[in-house]
């Protein structure tokens, strides 16, 4: 069911979203989350169809924030969806005129309270994402470094602004490589002296993969340029010779390690909703990114 509300206030909206619930036999009963989506006209269909996707392992009440010309008259736009297969409830705000600039008035008293805040920008990274009003709502906050013109550039300036609760999907993309890395590092390979991360030139995702595998194994990794998909293949330098984990297709994987015949592993890249469940899991401080941005962004640093 969708409902458009024409300039509305939050009081209407929350008593508007009271009242579905109770016609509705209480969608919202169960939700775990609140997430706030920060985002455009022209990203908003795919960003709430993945959130959607998302309420599906993780019932959410998705409250999409669209701000318009802050120059014209004040005004909130709202659109609400409930049922449509998914738990939960979406709610669209279009934010006019001066009201776009204060997000967080209106955003607050729509949040499911005693339940934890998830603030994502699909779009456009924010320079400090705890200083943005609705990020200073949230426990988590998810950025996207990919949208950004210069990601890796764009990955230094969150290194500098890093709170514990700041994430980034470049990160997340790079999880499947991380596990099965670890995974064949604890099945004793040797000792790593060093090694390559080859991926598309402008892939975050690889520049973080490199940093963090330098960290964990106190040796140099150099970033390498392909033709991708992603992130195309990790090579480890070894004491007993090179071990290598190649994905042309961005599907599935072949591991090589010495003397031993060649493992296929699926490695599949990976679509938003996923991205984005993986991150609604998980709403603790990730130290390991926090640790990994600032060896990324240092490294960059001294090759200046």
């Amino acid at each position: 069911m969708i409902e458009d509300l024409t300039d509305t206030t939050a009081g209407e909206i929350r008593a508007r979203l009271a009242r579905a619930r109770d016609q509705q036999g209480g969608p919202t009963t169960g939700v775990v989350l609140n997430l706030i989506i920060m985002t455009d006209e022209s990203r908003q269909h795919d960003a709430v169809r993945a959130a959607s996707q998302a309420g599906r392992a993780h019932p959410s009440r998705v409250l999409g924030v669209i701000t318009r010309d802050a120059g014209g008259d004040s005004r909130l736009d709202a659109e609400i969806r409930t049922g449509d297969g998914a738990p939960g409830q979406t709610v669209l705000l279009r934010l006019h005129g001066l009201m776009s600039l204060h997000a967080d008035s209106v955003v607050a008293p729509l949040l499911v309270p005693d339940t934890p805040v998830v603030t994502w920008w699909p779009g456009t990274v924010p320079p400090v994402p705890s200083a943005e009003p609705v990020g200073a709502l949230a426990q988590r906050r998810i950025t996207d470094a990919v949208s950004a013109g210069t990601p890796a550039e764009t990955l230094v300036a969150l290194a500098a602004a890093y709170k514990p609760g700041d994430t980034d999907f470049s990160w997340t993309r790079a999880t499947p490589w991380r596990s099965l890395l670890a995974a064949t590092l604890d099945g004793g390979v040797g000792t790593v002296t060093g090694g390559v991360v080859a991926a598309e030139e402008h892939n975050p995702s690889a520049d973080l993969l490199a940093a963090w595998l330098g960290r964990r194994l106190g040796a140099p990794f150099r970033r390498d340029v392909s033709g991708g998909p992603g992130i195309t293949s990790v090579t480890l330098l070894t004491e007993d010779g090179e071990v290598t984990i190649s994905r042309p297709d961005g599907r599935n994987a072949t591991l090589s390690l010495p003397g031993q015949p060649d493992r296929h592993v699926a490695l599949h890249r990976r679509e938003t909703a996923d991205l984005l469940a993986e991150e609604l899991r998980a709403l603790y401080p990730d130290e390991v990114y926090g640790e990994t941005l600032a060896a990324m962004a240092a490294s960059r640093t001294e090759r200046r």
